[in-house]
């Protein structure tokens, strides 16, 4: 007979929130780790397209604009994968999450 003072609800408790947390730990580093994916195809679509661009403008044309060039785009790629993107990291993560559950 279980009484209020019996620790076996307890540690069960402990046991199934624990694996929970676990869990969605699990699930939060595939979500952040398909956005990247995301944010590095962005990256590149994003390259290709400033391919070309003459000089000036926006990025200024002096020294260290391909570079500052490099780091807009880059932030440009993470804001939209971090926006929902053009829903790879959405396939990427469920795929991700399919072959955990195979594996278990």
């Amino acid at each position: 007979m279980l009484t209020a003072n019996d620790p076996v609800p307890t540690l069960r408790s402990l046991q199934a929130s624990t694996l929970g947390g676990a869990q969605d730990a699990a699930k939060a580093k595939v979500k952040q780790a398909a956005q990247s994916y995301e944010a590095v195809f962005l990256n590149t679509m994003l390259q290709s397209m400033f391919t070309g661009i003459e000089e000036g403008g926006a990025w200024g044309g002096g020294q260290g604009s391909e570079t500052w060039q490099g780091l807009l785009i880059d932030e440009f790629a993470k804001n939209i994968a971090a926006r929902g993107g053009i829903g790879i990291a959405a396939t990427v993560e469920r795929e991700l999450l399919a072959l955990q559950e195979i594996s278990q």
